[in-house]
Formats: C-alpha cells, sequence, structure tokens
C-alpha cells in the first residue's frame, strides 16, 4: 500500500475537473465494454503540471472508480498524493509516455475487443475503409508485441513508437491513446473502437473490403480537423459533457 501525505481535495478548480473527468473516462470506459477486469490503465496530467499525472490506485473496477480515489504519481513514481496500490505496468508504460511525448496530456490504454481483436491480424492496419477510420488517417502507429511491461525499457520502446501520432496499437495486445484533453481522449478511444468493430465485422463476411481513394482519405481527415468546432464549442467537450450527464443520472458518485 502506497501513501502520501497530501490530501487530494485540497487543490485548484482546475484539478478538482480533471479529477472528475478521468473518473468519468473509467467509468464510461466500463459502460461501453473497454474494461478488463481491473487491469489497463487511463491517466492523465496534473493540471499546470508536466511531470506528475493521475492514476487510479490497483484493485478497483473502472466502474467504481472515483475522483477522490485517484493517486498522484510524480515522474520518480513516488506518490505524492492519494492512497492505493500501483500496479507495475501502469508506472512503467503511462509515465514514460507522459514523459516523453509532450502532447501526450491523457494516455488512455486499453485490451477493447474490436480494437485488439483487429491487432492480432497479420495485417493490423486500420483500413480506410469507413468513415469512423478516416478520422484516423496517418494518425496510428503500431509496435510489436514484447512481453509485459516490466520495466522502463518497454514503456520507452512504446513511447518512441508512438512518435507524433495519437493512437498506438500495440498488436497481440491493444491499444494506446493520447490526447490533450480526457474529452479529446475518449472520443478518440471510443470512434477507434466502433472503427475497428466496424472493419471486423466486414472483414467477417469473408468479402473484400472497399477501400478509399488516399485523395479522399486526405480530404476527409481535413474536414474532421476543420470540423472540430460547432458554434465555437468544441466537439469533443460537447460530447464528453453530454456524457457525463449520462452517468449524473445514475451513477454520480463518480464525480466524489
Amino acid at each position: 500500500m502506497n501513501a502520501s501525505r497530501e490530501p487530494v481535495w485540497s487543490r485548484s478548480d482546475a484539478e478538482r475537473r480533471a479529477r472528475i473527468d478521468l473518473a468519468a473516462c473509467h467509468r464510461l470506459a466500463a459502460r461501453f465494454g473497454f474494461n478488463e477486469g481491473i487491469d489497463n490503465h487511463l491517466t492523465m496530467l496534473v493540471p499546470g503540471h508536466s511531470d506528475r499525472f493521475y492514476l487510479a490506485p490497483f484493485g478497483l473496477l473502472w466502474s467504481e472508480v472515483k475522483a477522490s480515489d485517484l493517486l498522484e504519481l510524480d515522474f520518480s513514481g513516488t506518490v505524492v498524493a492519494g492512497r492505493g496500490l500501483v500496479e507495475d505496468t501502469a508506472l512503467y508504460i503511462h509515465l514514460s509516455v507522459h514523459r516523453l511525448v509532450p502532447q501526450a496530456r491523457c494516455v488512455l490504454h486499453t485490451h477493447m475487443p474490436h480494437a485488439t481483436a483487429l491487432g492480432m491480424l497479420d495485417d493490423p492496419r486500420l483500413e480506410m475503409a469507413g468513415q469512423n477510420a478516416l478520422g484516423f488517417h496517418d494518425d496510428i502507429a503500431y509496435v510489436d508485441y514484447n512481453g509485459l511491461a516490466f520495466d522502463y525499457g518497454e514503456g520507452e520502446r512504446l513511447a518512441q513508437a508512438l512518435g507524433a501520432k495519437s493512437v498506438l496499437m500495440m498488436r497481440n495486445h491493444g491499444v494506446l491513446v493520447t490526447a490533450r484533453s480526457p474529452a479529446q481522449g475518449f472520443e478518440r478511444l471510443y470512434f477507434l473502437e466502433r472503427a475497428c468493430q466496424a472493419q471486423v465485422l466486414a472483414l467477417s463476411t469473408g468479402r473484400k473490403l472497399r477501400i478509399l481513394p488516399e485523395s479522399v482519405a486526405q480530404a476527409t481527415a481535413a474536414q474532421f480537423r476543420a470540423g472540430a468546432g460547432v458554434g465555437g464549442e468544441d466537439r469533443a467537450e460537447l460530447r464528453f459533457e453530454a456524457l457525463k450527464r449520462l452517468l449524473d443520472r445514475s451513477e454520480a458518485d463518480y464525480a466524489s
């Protein structure tokens, strides 16, 4: 059991909001079936810090994670706020990605079924054959499996493989999605799984996928980027707030 000296709710409004949003990611991931028991991890940098991140204590189901449960770790792996167990792969993967990939303020690693299934194929590519997939055009890196991440070397290998992309398809393992915020991260996670699900279903027919021309894929990806706002509001934030209202109606304790 790891313990810190600092109470978790004695911080700024920005930190409280960040905790609530990350707890919401856990609950929503469980609701959509992206979880796998007490395993896998969702993390984000602490607002105002580039060397501290939030992590749920190991042993909790994602469906029971609350904002006040989240641990705060520094880049030495020390728990500086909260109380609970730190699982090895969470430390080695997430700390490494947060440290080495500056744009990765939020890091979501899951074994969600359809993305994981796609990564088990000899050719694991997400094909540009559906609209949801086009939102990931030229934004997915692929890395071969190399065993459990039980040291920083493996975490750093994954971070280096990710590079400037926002999605890492971890072959024979799962996926890792990075974003600037929990709202953007969960949106990417959700639509990645939907795109993979559509491809797996299409392949199950035994018929050939119709791959869209590269010119169409590039143009549509640009449209996705241009359409990130609606009426001056961020589309991902609007979607995330709607999903949190869903949680507020049935499991509002996530924010406590």
